[in-house]
Parts: structure tokens; C-alpha cells; sequence
């Protein structure tokens, strides 16, 4: 992670972990259902013509405080502590990814004045009977990285325990985020979010991988057509849900072109 600088911020009395890499204008970035437990390509490639600030979510790697989350308002507005404290101000860019992109549109909904421009990368926060959200929590052992990546060793090496952490302890981190994963998004992901986008001004960009396994291609449409701004789609061919992993530099193009626009 060289040039990858590090601190914390308080949320509810407890530490989270704020990583930040580039220079200029500082663009958010609010990561998926592992959180970030590495630095990654995609963020490597938008640092380089803006200052990427990662702030972790309380439960994931970097963050505590989860278990003091009991509601959905508390999660939004931990996520607006955590990202005011980041240093985040009125008029600001804000990526978000999988949960994080159902946190991001949160509080882009709740705080439109706070977001100028916003991508959602294959967000979680609507329903559609007719094409359901997997079910991330009841897979089998060992099932996950090809559920959420379309090269499961993508997301294999992704959630490994870093240099010189303790296997058994990394274990617990990795449960932990799912965990709050879980208390953001039980039972299959639906935060009733579809009766907020409408408070959504910020012009969004929505991403989404052609082979995603756990949220079906056709919600970037629904999300495009509730929020209020200007929403264009971009989707990324052999990608899957975690899209800016499996192709970072595609990802990383889409949206820096959108970020960086104007």
C-alpha cells in the first residue's frame, strides 16, 4: 500500500479507519460486503487524478462500533459521522459499492446538499420479486468468492488475512463484516430505499458487472429511473457483483470519466 496514508476518526466513541491516496479534490469511497481489508487497483487508478479517502464502516476492517447499530437510521446517520469526520463537506463525490453503495445512496437521500456527484457500483436497498437478491448468507462453505466475483480468486485473495496477520484472528474480521453486512441488509437486502431515491439529486452514475450473481443486472435500471438527478448506467462486461474488482481498470475509467467531468 505505498503512498497509502492512515488514521481514525471516532463514530459513537469508537475508532474507524480512514486510508487516503492522491492529491486534489478528495472523492469518497464506501466499500462492499468485505469492506476494504486491502488497498485495491481500482482505487490505485482513480488516486491518480484525485485524493481517494476509504473510510471503513463500523464492523468492517478498520471500523468498530457495529453491535451499537441497531437500526437502519442508525447506520445512515453513523455513516454521515464517519464520512463528516473524514472530512467530507457539501458538494462532494462519493462512490459506493454493494452495501456501501446502499449506505451511499442513503445518505446522499438524506443529505442531498452533501453529494455533488455519486456512483453506485451494483448497490443493494431495492427488491424486485421478479429477479430476488441471493441470498449471501446461506451459501455453503467455500461458495462465496464465485458468488461475489466473476474470478473467484479475485475475491480470494481480496479477503486473505495481510501480511503478518494472525489467521484465526483475520477469521474473526471476516465473520464480523459479514455480520454487519447483515445487520444492514437482513433478510435479502430491501432497506425500503425505493421510497427515498427520490430525494437523490446528485447526478449519479450506477455500475453494474453483466455476470453478477447476487444482484441481477435489471435493478440498474430501477435505480436509475426512482433517483431524482440525472442517473446514467454503465455496465461492465464479465464483471460480477463486485465489479471494481474484477475489472478495475474498466471501473476505474467508467468512473473517473464521471467524477471528473465538468
Amino acid at each position: 500500500m505505498t503512498d497509502v496514508s492512515e488514521n481514525f476518526v471516532e463514530v459513537n466513541g469508537l475508532p474507524c479507519r480512514v486510508w487516503e491516496k492522491g492529491e486534489g479534490k478528495p472523492l469518497y469511497y464506501l466499500a462492499g460486503v468485505a469492506g476494504l481489508p486491502r488497498w485495491t487497483k481500482f482505487l490505485d487508478r482513480l488516486a491518480e487524478k484525485r485524493r481517494v479517502v476509504a473510510p471503513s464502516l463500523p464492523g468492517f476492517p478498520g471500523g468498530q462500533g457495529h453491535d451499537l447499530l441497531d437500526s437502519h437510521y442508525d447506520w445512515v446517520t453513523a455513516a454521515l459521522d464517519l464520512l463528516e469526520r473524514a472530512g467530507m463537506e457539501n458538494g462532494s463525490d462519493l462512490i459506493g459499492a454493494s452495501v456501501g453503495g446502499a449506505i451511499a445512496a442513503e445518505v446522499a437521500a438524506v443529505s442531498p446538499a452533501l453529494v455533488r456527484r455519486l456512483v453506485l457500483i451494483a448497490p443493494f436497498g431495492l427488491y424486485d420479486s421478479d429477479a430476488p437478491p441471493a441470498d449471501i448468507w446461506a451459501q455453503r462453505p467455500g461458495t462465496q468468492p464465485a458468488i461475489f466475483c466473476k474470478n473467484p480468486d479475485t475475491f480470494t485473495q481480496f479477503t486473505a488475512p495481510p501480511d503478518g496477520a494472525d489467521q484465526a484472528e483475520w477469521s474473526i474480521v471476516s465473520t464480523r463484516a459479514m455480520e454487519a453486512t447483515a445487520r444492514i441488509l437482513w433478510p435479502l437486502g430491501d432497506t425500503r430505499l425505493v421510497r427515498r431515491l427520490h430525494r437523490v439529486r446528485a447526478d449519479t452514475l450506477v455500475v453494474w458487472g453483466d455476470e453478477d450473481k447476487v444482484l441481477a443486472p435489471s435493478y440498474a435500471e430501477h435505480f436509475g429511473h426512482e433517483i431524482a438527478g440525472r442517473a446514467a448506467v454503465a455496465v461492465i462486461p464479465g464483471a460480477g457483483h463486485l465489479a471494481d474488482l474484477d475489472n478495475p481498470d474498466l471501473a476505474a475509467q467508467f468512473v473517473s470519466g464521471f467524477v471528473n467531468q465538468g
